[in-house]
């Protein structure tokens, strides 16, 4: 129950945190930061982008050998990723051995690797790689795109097929999509929702974690400054600690209202306009609720967080106890990322609901699909249960805890905080 003495402590929780440098830093930094992120990403792939591939074309047949000189070098996109083709008619016998000779060609560089196509390919479309990375994945595609081109051009070659039927042919289907929604009808739907679901999945994850970790280090270092046993002469333990609580979930609200605010805006306002590949297909009730499931979602961890913090006297020690937690948030995590391949999986269907992981996953759901009223009311409401579920045992580990200090506590002595009855 909020009381006066509760109050006060979400006050000064409030006061000190919100108001300090720390938390204004973070505010500010952390859009910086995935910025910074993303311009490095840009970058390295840049830097891919612009490196030379030398590559080595190989075959046991001119006549496909000749085919592969003329359309490799005039591919569009080869060209643009800064691919330089030799070619040369090699012996199917002697492949081997002719890559044996360039051995030194690749591992100085000086060749990026050797592309040995049959004249068996025009059958199975099976060809040789040799590279002393063999596995880089993103050659292979782009010359597996550009080989199929010339392969499917030389096999209809002599079937007297129009050169434009077989253009046709070999392009690949393009997707329009529309979203059939109960309340909207049928709507063309582009990327942007599929990139808020990014968004919101990394956001929760980010918070979540260093929220609660941040709230556990203060714990302690009231603890180990005995801050803590001054406190306790004017407040119980049980409001100590829903005081802290829940100034830090305000204090964390703020925050994420703050980093979601350019979405909020391109919402509920004209002023800004996304081209239509990108628009944004969502409500401000929708960012409601996020925000409210965000708080909830923001109580239930960091009352775990704060007992995890009494039962230990250091970060590093806290560390080896922090994994049971940090997996409840982990594991959401990847299943939202999973889920922006199938929304409607059946592990995203029950994680949405599920206590816990519904803190990440049905924010990121309802992004994407239309999730039905009781759904959603579901899991908010299992979350708040969850909370008066395990804040008496996570207020039983804090109330001896939080006073008791030195050896660091065994699994069990914790048990017993648990079952002791006060």
């Amino acid at each position: 129950m909020i009381n006066n003495k509760v109050l006060a402590i979400i006050k000064r929780e409030i006061k000190e945190r919100l108001m300090s440098k720390k938390f204004i830093y973070t505010t500010l930094a952390f859009p910086l930061i995935m910025f910074v992120i993303l311009g490095v990403q840009a970058a390295l792939f840049g830097l891919d982008k612009n490196e030379t591939k030398n590559i080595l074309v190989i075959s046991n047949s001119g006549e496909l050998l000749s085919k592969l000189e003329k359309g490799l070098p005039n591919n569009r996109k080869l060209r643009s990723n800064k691919y330089n083709f030799s070619f040369k008619l090699v012996d199917s016998a002697k492949v081997k051995e002719f890559v044996s000779e360039r051995k030194n060609l690749l591992h100085k560089n000086k060749l990026t690797g050797i592309v040995f196509v049959p004249a068996s390919a025009l059958k199975n479309k099976q060809v040789q790689y040799f590279s002393k990375s063999a596995k880089n994945l993103k050659i292979q595609e782009q010359l597996s795109r550009a080989l199929n081109m010339v392969l499917v051009d030389v096999y209809f070659s002599d079937k007297h097929i129009a050169p434009e039927d077989v253009k046709f042919a070999r392009e690949r289907v393009s997707f329009k999509t529309f979203k059939v929604s109960e309340s909207k009808g049928i709507a063309e739907e582009g990327y942007g929702n599929l990139a808020l679901a990014y968004v919101f999945t990394f956001l929760l994850y980010i918070s979540l974690l260093m929220i609660g970790q941040l709230t556990m280090q203060s714990v302690m270092e009231e603890k180990t400054s005995r801050i803590v046993e001054v406190i306790l002469s004017s407040v119980n333990s049980r409001e100590l600690m829903a005081g802290k609580i829940i100034g830090s979930a305000i204090i964390g609200l703020a925050q994420m209202a703050i980093w979601i605010s350019p979405i909020i805006l391109l919402v509920s306002t004209t002023w800004f306009t996304l081209p239509k590949e990108i628009t944004l297909s969502i409500t401000l009730g929708q960012i409601g609720y996020f925000l409210l499931n965000y708080f909830v979602g923001l109580v239930l961890f960091l009352g775990l967080f704060a007992a995890l913090g009494a039962v230990y006297d250091n970060v590093q020690d806290a560390q080896q106890g922090i994994w049971p937690i940090m997996m409840l948030i982990i594991i959401p995590f990847f299943i939202a990322l999973m889920m922006m391949q199938n929304p409607n999986n059946a592990i995203a269907d029950v994680s949405s609901i599920v206590p816990f992981a519904s803190v990440i996953v049905m924010p990121v759901k309802m992004t994407l699909v239309d999730v039905q009223t009781w759904k959603i009311a579901t899991a908010l409401i299992l979350n708040v249960l969850t909370i008066f579920l395990v804040f008496p045992f996570a207020g039983k580990i804090y109330r001896v805890g939080i006073l008791r200090t030195g050896k660091k506590p065994k699994l069990t002595e914790v048990i017993k905080w648990v079952k002791y009855k006060y």
